[in-house]
């Protein structure tokens, strides 16, 4: 989801009117990151509070190439990593996944084994159907055995974009707050539906009710399972002593526009950029009776600081025994503190760009390659900058690109090198890129091998379904990562 699909940061049809809600009761974060400009490596940051580059989701199979978790992956999250999820468990918490986990297929990455302690959703994203010979249909778990697979018991209708996961979702995350207050347990629910992501889907109920197509009908849907959420906290009475923040995890994709994109509102290019349409999130904190209403941020926030947030309203320490990159937003949530910090645009390997303040510089640009570009795929329609949305990797380590956000959002004027203001921004910003490189300790890259045989042929639970299919026989190969 895109910064610029909510009514709250300025989306004109004003159809978000749960999340619009959030934000008025709450406080909205302008200026809040993911860790990477695609799905996977940015939810292991989130559930790590580290950078993708450090907790190994990652690939070094080509320069700056973005990578994730498709079927084929032999990687996943490491067993070294502790996840938040892990920690809380300290605290006495139940943990709860519901939707999207693309973290690894294989038995050793699921999350019960990682700290939930329930689970009912996928390990990677609805995409098929699949014939189940080439390819299987992917699977939806109950916890630690599949339930089904897409397309065949969880219907979704790529015709008309008809599908009820999101509903399914909703409900299971009602009754899981209900049985947790129920029992006076403490709990972290971990609600990643994908309903956004294409090929776009809805409920019945909502299908051409948006003015923005099938995207919009996605986004309504989702609006409104937000609002039965926060609704029902209310109900249960125990909506101020529940902490709730909602974001994505990464910019609209702008490859599927118009028709399956979101918007990214002012901001430059989209999913897979390192620009900031394909970084920069909306974000809206919510805690009634604690945080005051209609708080604006202007915090440089990212997904992995909901990790040493969560832990500090837990009452725990992030471990000592690792570089921890997320910071506890508690003192700006509650206090209205500026915390000064700077944000690293990682893709892959690769260090693309700094914000430190108002002013972002670019060390590599590239949107994607001329072979990609010439069959259709473009991560900037629309948007092209000369020297800037480059098809070619573009090095300036000598000379960053430089923009100033609060002047020109857009990352359409880049200052003129000569200038005062030029060189003491980059001055400052080459001292934070040296101490950051300084005790950047890369994880083990977990994005590098591919292999068919690995793909959810038999998952846990397959038998009692009638619905484990034949492997073929194990040849890894490099993965190939065209972005």
């Amino acid at each position: 989801m895109g910064w610029g699909d909510l009514g709250a940061f300025g989306e004109p049809s004003k159809e978000t009117p749960n999340l619009d809600q959030m934000a008025a009761e709450g406080m909205l974060f302008l200026d809040f990151y993911t860790a990477s400009p695609l799905c996977s490596p940015s939810r292991a940051a989130l559930l790590t509070g580290r950078l993708p580059v450090r907790n190994g989701f990652y690939t070094t199979n080509g320069h700056a190439r973005n990578a994730y978790t498709p079927q084929d992956i032999v990687g996943g999250i490491p067993d070294s990593e502790l996840l938040l999820p892990e920690l809380l468990k300290k605290a006495g918490y139940t943990n709860k996944i519901i939707g999207k986990w693309h973290l690894g297929q294989q038995p050793q990455f699921h999350p019960l084994r990682h700290g939930f302690d329930e689970w009912f959703g996928s390990p990677n994203c609805h995409f098929g159907p699949y014939d189940n010979r080439e390819r299987p249909n992917i699977p939806v778990y109950r916890d630690w055995e599949m339930v089904g697979r897409y397309y065949e018991d969880f219907k979704i209708d790529l015709k008309t974009g008809e599908a009820n996961l999101t509903q399914l979702y909703l409900q299971e995350a009602l009754d899981f707050i209900s049985k947790q207050q129920a029992s006076q347990q403490p709990f972290f629910l971990y609600w990643a539906i994908d309903a956004t992501h294409a090929p776009v889907y809805a409920s019945k109920q909502f299908l051409g009710t948006s003015q923005r197509g099938l995207y919009g009908d996605a986004v309504r849907e989702i609006d409104d399972s937000i609002g039965k959420i926060l609704k029902h906290l209310q109900q249960l009475g125990i909506s101020e002593n529940t902490f709730v923040f909602f974001t994505s995890d990464n910019g609209a994709a702008l490859i599927s526009a118009p028709k399956q994109g979101g918007s990214n509102g002012p901001f430059l290019c989209g999913k897979q950029t390192t620009f900031e349409g394909g970084m920069r999130e909306p974000a809206i904190a919510w805690w009634p009776g604690h945080i005051p209403a209609g708080g604006v941020s202007h915090q440089l926030g990212s997904v992995m600081d909901l990790f040493s947030t969560s832990l500090s309203l837990a009452g725990l320490q992030p471990p000592s025994d690792r570089q921890i990159d997320g910071i506890d937003l508690l003192p700006v949530i509650l206090q209205g503190k500026l915390i000064d910090r700077p944000i690293f645009y990682y893709r892959g390997n690769e260090l693309m760009a700094v914000r430190a303040g108002l002013y972002k510089a670019h060390y590599w640009t590239w949107s994607n390659s001329w072979e990609e570009h010439s069959k259709g795929i473009d991560f900037c329609p629309g948007q092209s900058v000369a020297g800037v949305t480059t098809h070619t990797q573009e090095e300036h380590t000598y000379l960053p690109l430089l923009f100033h956000l609060g002047r020109d959002p857009g990352e359409k004027y880049p200052l003129r090198f000569a200038s005062e203001e030029y060189q003491q921004a980059v001055e400052h910003i080459s001292g934070l890129v040296q101490q950051h490189k300084a005790s950047l300790v890369p994880g083990q890259p977990q994005l590098n091998v591919c292999d068919q045989a690995v793909m959810n042929w038999s998952p846990p639970g397959c038998e009692k379904l009638g619905k484990c299919l034949k492997a073929p026989k194990s040849d890894p190969q490099k993965c190939s990562w065209p972005h």
